[in-house]
């Protein structure tokens, strides 16, 4: 059998963006379809099922948003200045007209407890993210940057519960500007 040719970082991307607007059980393979522009024995060949796409659509993001994470904070002088364009890419994201959620908190609160492999797959990345989190705080705490009394990992929680709450609560629409304020109290809560 011959294999598929495609563009495999353009199909993921397109995968994700169809698991976040529809959520996975709703997506369909006609969505993928559209979305991807591959025909579903493409996708069979190239990722066995649906499920098969959403876990490399997963590995995908996960790698797409550790490198954004990684560049943002090297492209930073401060480690707090990098929290803090942090916490303003995730208002920016969230005050867009079309609000993009994170397709790690979708599809995990999605299929928990229904694909154990999956919710897994979904913990381990999250708690990578909390742990680069951790190691920031645990910088800026070395630098002078935050106070030495805090325990890093406690912050570090604090401050992803806080971005899963951004993110949820832009669904509300709230006002200009409470994000915003929102995100500095994050950030002032941490500091001090």
């Amino acid at each position: 059998m011959r294999s598929a040719e495609f563009d495999r970082e353009k199909v993921l991307r397109s995968a994700m963006d169809a698991f976040i607007s529809k959520g996975y059980s709703k997506t369909s393979m006609q969505d993928l379809k559209k979305a991807t522009g591959l025909h579903p024995g493409s996708i069979y060949c190239a990722f066995e099922n649906k499920r098969g796409l959403l876990i490399a659509a997963l590995e995908h993001y996960r790698a797409e948003r550790s490198n954004e994470f990684l560049e943002l904070f090297d492209s930073k002088p401060t480690v707090m200045d990098g929290l803090r364009s942090y916490l303003e890419s995730v208002v920016e994201e969230c005050e867009s007209e079309q609000i993009q959620d994170c397709l790690l908190q979708k599809a995990l609160s999605e299929l928990s407890h229904q694909d154990e492999e999956v919710e897994r797959i979904i913990s381990t990345m999250l708690n990578e993210w909390q742990g680069a989190f951790t190691d920031k705080i645990r910088l800026a705490q070395q630098n002078g940057e935050i106070t030495n009394g805090k325990d890093c990992e406690e912050l570090s929680q604090f401050l992803v519960v806080g971005i899963y709450g951004l993110r949820t609560f832009s669904h509300t629409k709230p006002e200009k500007g409470v994000l915003t304020r929102i995100s500095l109290d994050l950030l002032n809560y941490i500091q001090s």
